[in-house]
């Protein structure tokens, strides 16, 4: 049976490469898409999700979500992403519409008409969910778990201890992490070793489809700009994480991944700290574990899937 999902997204390079895979996958059924700003303007990533899933062939309610973070004021990743957020790639205007619902009305309908609880992947900020269950806490036991990609138990990439998603709007993050529901946290521990390496890349140009020029041009243009950025590692100028890649792969694959369940809470206040997920791996607070914080990934078999996607949904468009 496929699995009902919903996805929450930022588009965004990585989130393209996330939504790649999930319309591959004959595991998952796609219900909804909604947008929010991130790393780009709200505009920017709900054209970027209706043009990518366009060109992919999909006919998928896409549902604009809220412009700006709760309190904070927005900060996106242009200088990783590009202007348009999808670096140098132009795809071709998209056919299919805005949704005529906002995305805070379109998850609550489809996730309380649901007869079977649903998957909620978030690749962004979570405005739209925290505000969600701020405003429909009703729809709270419709949602089975919700697969994240955000936060860090030991390092960040917008702070030293912050990861770029939940810095956007660590307040929403609270919410989520405080909500009651399963989450499994894809953080920084887990998608620094996600990765696809220059020549791996190179790989998927050499078959010579548009579709795989493309999206090797995007991830390209990712590991040349995200490696410029301040918090980049030594010796890893030819590779990048595809970090938004494991909220679905999870989904779809959970055994390529290991974690642990502990409690994680979001720091709102420190000074320093704003944004960081404070991960207690050592249960010493006594409190639930509301969080698996995933830490390992089998790379070459997460990397093939990848593979294997690209080829799938080339044929798919080909057709």
């Amino acid at each position: 049976m496929k699995v009902p999902v919903i996805i929450d997204c930022d588009p965004g390079i990585d989130d393209v490469m996330a939504l790649l895979l999930a319309f591959s996958s004959e595991d998952l059924d796609i219900k909804l898409i909604t947008t929010e700003p991130g790393n780009q303007t709200q505009t920017k990533t709900i054209y970027n999700a209706r043009a990518f899933a366009s060109y992919m062939k999909q006919d998928i309610e896409i549902a604009r979500g809220l412009n700006e973070p709760f309190f904070r004021v927005l900060e996106v990743a242009e200088e990783v992403h590009g202007e348009s957020g999808l670096g140098d790639v132009v795809l071709p205007d998209p056919t299919l519409p805005e949704s005529n619902r906002t995305a805070i009305d379109a998850m609550k309908d489809v996730l309380l008409s649901s007869e079977e609880e649903i998957v909620l992947i978030a690749t962004g900020p979570l405005t739209n969910i925290g505000s969600l269950f701020l405003a429909h806490p009703e729809v709270k036991n419709k949602i089975k778990y919700i697969s994240y990609m955000g936060g860090a138990a030991v390092g960040g990439n917008m702070t030293p201890t912050s990861e770029f998603n939940v810095y956007v709007d660590p307040h929403a993050t609270e919410i989520v992490f405080r909500s009651g529901i399963p989450i499994v946290m894809s953080g920084l521990d887990v998608t620094h070793k996600a990765y696809i390496t220059l020549d791996e890349v190179s790989g998927i140009e050499a078959t010579g489809t548009e579709l795989a020029k493309n999206i090797s041009s995007l991830l390209k243009f990712y590991i040349y700009n995200a490696n410029r950025t301040p918090f980049h590692e030594e010796h890893f100028e030819r590779a990048i994480r595809l970090h938004d890649l494991c909220a679905v792969s999870y989904v779809i694959t959970p055994e390529l991944f290991e974690g642990d369940d502990c409690h994680v809470e979001v720091e709102l206040e420190g000074r320093l700290t704003a944004g960081t997920t404070v991960v207690d791996y050592t249960q010493r607070t006594g409190l639930p574990q509301n969080v698996k914080v995933l830490h390992t990934v089998k790379r070459e078999e997460f990397v093939q899937q990848f593979f294997e996607a690209i080829k799938k949904m080339d044929h798919y468009i080909g057709q």
